[in-house]
């Protein structure tokens, strides 16, 4: 934060420059995430429909949901993360977005099973909660005079025990460590919202002044994809919490 306030001493035309560039940054960063979320959903609502047919499973179901394959289904996402932010100073800023949206669509592959376990109803007044939830968080991130970059290191410690966890109970399938682990998923992505609005903003501020576009181009690319984690975490752990099985 000292960062933002040392540029916005310069003077009045370089504060409104900064101003500007930010604001157009920002937009282009929630217009990316934007596009990922409808991708994920989109492709999440094609394959269920694809996955059953008059209220039976198909072939497609039964191999996305019940064979080994639906295991490479479930962690594909992960290795996409890993690879785009291991690559991304190799990619151009057009490569990266098309990593990014390739991997928002095999999102939606992943979390198409929501759809033939939750109602529809359910899921969409989660996602408007979750919706609610994030635009506040982001907007108090974006606004806070707080320094909360401090918060990083705590929360991807809490990022890794969730994982583990996950995995954990994948076998032992405990109701109470599901629920356990949805409630503190909650709070961990609330915070990660906030925090990566913040590092967005001030990663911006601090290389605004290079006129980097190839860079800024990328930065904005990988704060739509963490923005875009931490909408569809909260999102998954609060339908498990509250949303209506069928």
């Amino acid at each position: 934060m000292a960062q933002y306030e040392a540029i916005r001493t310069v003077g009045g035309v370089r504060t409104a420059e900064i101003d500007e560039g930010l604001r157009a940054h920002m937009n282009k960063v929630y217009g990316t995430m934007s596009v990922g979320m409808f991708i994920t959903f989109a492709a999440a609502w094609a394959i269920s429909g694809l996955a059953v047919s008059n209220g039976q499973i198909t072939a497609l179901g039964e191999a996305i949901y019940f064979s080994p394959l639906r295991w490479v289904i479930m962690f594909a996402p992960l290795a996409f993360v890993f690879g785009l932010s291991a690559m991304i100073n190799r990619m151009s800023a057009a490569t990266a977005q098309f990593v990014f949206y390739s991997f928002a669509a095999v999102m939606g592959l992943s979390l198409s099973s929501i759809f033939l376990i939750y109602t529809g109803v359910s899921i969409i007044q989660v996602f408007l909660i979750t919706s609610i939830a994030f635009a506040g968080l982001s907007i108090w991130g974006y606004t806070t005079k707080k320094d909360i970059s401090g918060w990083g290191s705590f929360l991807i410690m809490g990022v890794i025990g969730l994982i583990v966890a996950s995995i954990v109970n994948l076998f032992m399938q405990s109701e109470a460590i599901m629920y356990a682990i949805s409630m503190i998923g909650v709070l961990i992505f609330a915070g990660l919202t906030a925090y990566d609005t913040q590092k967005i903003k001030t990663d911006y501020i601090a290389h605004a002044a290079h006129g980097d576009s190839e860079w800024l181009g990328k930065a904005a690319i990988m704060g739509a994809l963490n923005l875009y984690l931490d909408f569809i975490n909260m999102f998954i752990f609060l339908l498990q919490l509250f949303g209506s099985r069928e």
